[in-house]
């Protein structure tokens, strides 16, 4: 049994985490990946910009609805101005509209990136401890966590500074994804960092990010880093059962491991389009949101590339579970089913507002008007 990894006053057993996706971790998605794990781990919701919150724009305030069955209801945060931040955190406080706020310096999108936000943004120190300050300050009795990068790219490493200031700031668990910005999602991700963070701020919970694929990498991880536990991305796209084999190998039942058929694989598809189709309100916008899940479910099984094509252009779930039903649903699990999923371009060069290595510490120049109007990265 793993030791419980606390964030605040939520204990979460097995220490398993979802990681936010922009369009991909909504409540659909969080709800398959907790159905699966039995309820325990904690699910983070889709990025959330700060001044779309604080605005309460329309499609931001659906992507913070959550279940009611799901507890604690943890949201992610983007900001970029510790006035913005400040304000949405005190809105998600005291409108009870969360238990549990994340804070993003992982992303590496050139659109977050360009304004000074995500993994770019814990390069200039003052205005990340501006930040947390603000966040850690208005979320009352709130637990605030932070996800981040190793750094910008190898000449710009920032995780080591970023996790002691996240300490001194009051900052609860910090999950460090093994890469830089300018990696994106290429080449392997750098566990020794992940150990090394761990060492540098013994006072709270790191999580660790990076090439978890299957159960048995998450526990590699832990015993390669020490680290407090595992948040879990790509890994899980098309494999929501993921979460099943998390539980199962941190309880130590390794032989409970799910190998679904195809069969199985299929009727999972068609409740994720099902339930897309009844967050969204709309069966037909439900079933044209889960296309992009359709290659990352059917990975390995010998599905022909003209089915593929024909079930990731369907547009009700007649037609999705009508062509599913075409395919040999006795398939059983491929042995190349595992292993990496999602995008996995690397050595981008990373887009940054003007002159921004030019001072660690110097922050002028970022103000409210870089925060994004959507939600998302």
């Amino acid at each position: 049994m793993s030791t419980p990894l606390q964030i605040g006053p939520h204990t979460v057993q097995p220490p398993v985490v979802l990681a936010p996706m922009a369009g991909i971790t909504n409540a659909p998605f969080r709800t398959l990946c907790r159905e699966f794990s039995g309820g325990k781990g904690l699910f983070v919701s889709e990025m959330i910009t700060t001044r779309a919150l604080v605005e309460r724009n329309e499609k931001t305030m659906q992507l913070i609805h959550f279940d009611e069955s799901e507890k604690p209801r943890s949201i992610q945060l983007y900001g970029v101005d510790p006035a913005t931040v400040g304000k949405a955190v005190r809105m998600i406080a005291e409108e009870g509209l969360a238990d549990h706020i994340d804070l993003n310096f992982g992303c590496p999108v050139p659109k977050v990136t360009r304004k000074g936000g995500g993994s770019a943004l814990p390069y200039k120190r003052n205005l990340l401890r501006a930040i947390l300050r603000e966040a850690v300050s208005g979320a009352g009795d709130l637990p605030v966590t932070m996800k981040m990068r190793k750094g910008i790219d190898d000449d710009h490493i920032t995780y080591l500074d970023a996790g002691r200031i996240a300490v001194e700031e009051g900052v609860t668990a910090i999950a460090l994804h093994g890469r830089t910005a300018a990696q994106h999602y290429g080449g392997t991700a750098d566990w020794d960092a992940i150990a090394r963070l761990k060492e540098h701020v013994p006072e709270i919970p790191v999580l660790g990010n990076g090439d978890i694929w299957s159960a048995d990498d998450a526990l590699r991880m832990v015993r390669e880093t020490g680290c407090d536990g595992v948040v879990v991305g790509r890994g899980c796209l098309g494999r929501p059962w993921l979460f099943a084999d998390l539980v199962a190998a941190f309880e130590g039942r390794e032989q409970d491991i799910a190998r679904p058929s195809l069969r199985e694989v299929a009727d999972v598809m068609v409740r994720h389009a099902r339930l897309l189709g009844e967050w969204i309100g709309d069966e037909a916008k439900g079933v044209v949101d889960f296309r992009k899940h359709v290659a990352w479910y059917l990975k390995g099984f010998a599905v022909g590339s003209e089915m593929r094509k024909r079930l990731a252009i369907t547009s009700s779930l007649e037609e999705l579970r009508g062509g599913l039903d075409e395919l040999d649903l006795d398939q059983a699990w491929p042995a190349g089913a595992d292993g990496p999923r999602g995008r996995t371009s690397g050595n981008n060069r990373v887009v940054l507002p003007d002159g921004w290595l030019k001072d660690p510490y110097d922050c002028a120049g970022v103000g409210e008007d870089a925060e994004l109007d959507t939600s998302g990265g």
